[in-house]
């Protein structure tokens, strides 16, 4: 069954739901309904929304912030393998802006460098996570094994960084990661630079293929009115990044970027990019 924002409204009201779980897609959906479309749906039942799976980008979680008050939306950051999680109200988020939250009593997390060392407080590193208690991991992948260090520690695969106060931001999956001219760069963060400009529905952000940088940053668009000019793109985005950060390219698509669960589909997007280069070089 697809999903429907509006009919999702609905039995919000006629359920009169407490709690509500979605993934940033359906928000995204949901908000794009016209404001008078929302306004003829009591939501005042809710009394948390959680969401989940994916980045959701400040522009819309402010936006639900506003809408819905700040103490009834919520986040939860984890991974499916269960080792624990963090969690962070809109109320505290309005103060830590950004932030998946701090983690939840029954587990505690550290920032890792390549080097193996715990990171300080604001240095950006590798997220690893560990319960307190019980019997650590319960799970096996197929093909592949879990990320571990000496203690316990596993990897959720994400780059992120912790404040003074425990909160988590992240910047990116570690895979996703693209080394441009030997700068690291984490295409989430372009991406919800590229997703703040007026009309953008979503973006992905990959790392093609360049003789001279190693990798060159290329940006997926959605965005239904179409095209914009790249100056005014570029201008934009100047004043949200540095320029190392900007992409080389742009292309606008009405294809979907993201799958349903709202991940961008970052490796199918690159690799038909690059067959497509090899087949116009060839």
């Amino acid at each position: 069954t697809r999903f429907d924002p509006e009919k999702t409204l609905a039995l919000i009201e006629r359920l009169k739901l407490d709690v509500a779980y979605m993934v940033p897609t359906m928000m995204r959906r949901i908000w794009g309904l016209p404001e008078e479309v929302r306004a003829q749906h009591d939501l005042s039942s809710l009394k948390a929304l959680w969401h989940l799976a994916a980045p959701c980008p400040a522009w819309l979680k402010e936006c639900y912030i506003d809408w819905l008050g700040p103490e009834v939306i919520w986040e939860l950051y984890g991974g499916t393998e269960g080792q624990g999680s963090t969690t962070i109200q809109g109320t505290e988020w309005l103060t830590h802006r950004g932030s998946v939250g701090r983690p939840v009593p029954t587990c505690e997390m550290k920032i890792v460098g390549e080097d193996g060392e715990t990171l300080p407080p604001g240095d950006v590193g590798e997220v690893f996570i560990r319960p307190l208690d019980g019997p650590g991991t319960t799970y096996r992948y197929i093909g592949a094994e879990a990320r571990a260090i000496d203690g316990g520690w596993e990897s959720l695969g994400d780059m992120g960084w912790m404040d003074e106060e425990g909160y988590l931001y992240l910047t990116d999956r570690l895979s996703d990661m693209v080394l441009v001219g030997g700068a690291n760069i984490y295409p989430a963060e372009v991406e919800a630079a590229i997703e703040a400009y007026p009309g953008v529905r979503s973006c992905a952000v990959i790392g093609l293929p360049d003789e001279d940088m190693g990798a060159r940053l290329h940006a997926v668009i959605d965005r239904p009115d179409g095209a914009v000019p790249d100056a005014d793109m570029i201008a934009h985005l100047a004043e949200r990044l540095v320029k190392y950060k900007i992409p080389k390219s742009f292309e606008y698509t009405a294809e979907a970027v993201r799958d349903d669960a709202g991940k961008v589909r970052r490796k199918a997007l690159r690799e038909e990019r690059i067959a497509a280069m090899g087949a116009t070089s060839a």
